[in-house]
């Protein structure tokens, strides 16, 4: 790979706090385990189908309007990416590691649709980062972008690369920022206007005022849990073999040496998820066997 002059991919960006697992959302996973069989998920319900089981949605996530997080999320995703590039830290269109990940997007964007009736409706974006931080994220809406760091630092693999990407985009389909925006909208406002909160009423102002809250929400050790499980499906259902997960991991601990790095402060431990992984990866084997496989394998990042 021959260096580009205009983009330095192991730099150190001066960027907006973007907490956690990655996520610049990551901040706001709160699972309350007030699930509903209903909402975002209706249209793929928790039983009768193949894959991994979740359940619904928190009605939390109903307090504040999608639209609104959204857009927050794209302003604050175009905000990142126009300071990035004016650091030298924005990867151009043609360089090889992010030709990579919008093709591994490629094949993971279509089997996300079915988890959130709103995902056709995003504008998806997949960008690289020069910086040397073991970090990933998606927002809101489908914007993703990866830190150089993690692809290099641990020589990820495609299959391990769209665990990742499998992860983050299912933070997004799950909606765990907009969740944890609503269980806040709920604690700040009180209970005697949530009912009020559905029509907005004169407690838009209030919610309007929430979008700042996209880069410091941070994400529950269950929400993260729960993104493993549903990434692991996009991934297998992508032609991605799931069981990289258990490799993803082991580099993660050994990265860490004893000190979980920024992407796992929020996360559960490395043991813990592998043993999560080994014990989904039947319910998921026979999507990744079924799923046509890519034609193309990509060099991993020096």
């Amino acid at each position: 790979m021959h260096p580009t002059p205009d983009f330095d991919p192991h730099g150190s960006l001066e960027l907006p706090h973007v907490p956690s697992c990655s996520c610049a959302l990551h901040g706001r996973r709160l699972f309350t385990g007030l699930l509903l069989a209903g909402g975002a998920t209706a249209a793929m319900p928790a039983l009768a189908r193949e894959g991994v089981e979740v359940g619904g949605t928190s009605k939390f996530a109903k307090l504040v309007p999608a639209e609104q997080v959204e857009q927050a999320a794209a302003q604050q995703y175009r905000q990142m990416m126009q300071q990035a590039a004016q650091q030298r830290g924005l990867a151009p269109d043609k360089h090889p590691q992010l030709v990579r990940l919008r093709e591994i997007a490629k094949r993971i964007i279509p089997v996300a649709m079915p988890w959130n009736e709103r995902a056709k409706q995003w504008r998806w974006e997949v960008n690289l980062l020069g910086d040397k931080q073991l970090n990933a994220f998606c927002m809101p809406g489908g914007k993703i972008a990866f830190y150089y760091g993690i692809l290099a630092q641990l020589k990820l693999s495609d299959d391990e690369v769209a665990m990742i990407m499998g992860h983050e985009v299912a933070h997004a389909l799950r909606e765990h920022a907009r969740e944890r925006m609503g269980k806040t909208a709920a604690t700040r406002i009180g209970a005697n206007v949530l009912s009020s909160l559905l029509g907005l009423g004169n407690t838009g102002d209030a919610l309007l005022n929430m979008g700042g809250q996209l880069l410091t929400l941070t994400f529950s050790r269950e929400d993260e849990s729960e993104a493993d499980l549903v990434g692991m499906e996009l991934a297998a259902r992508a032609g991605y073999d799931p069981g990289a997960g258990v490799t993803l991991w082991q580099k993660m601990g050994a990265q860490s040496k004893g000190a979980p790095p920024q992407w796992l402060s929020t996360h559960p431990a490395g043991p813990t998820r592998i043993r999560d992984i080994e014990a989904n990866l039947a319910k998921v084997q026979p999507l990744f066997e079924r799923a046509a496989k890519p034609a193309q394998r990509f060099e991993i990042a020096a």
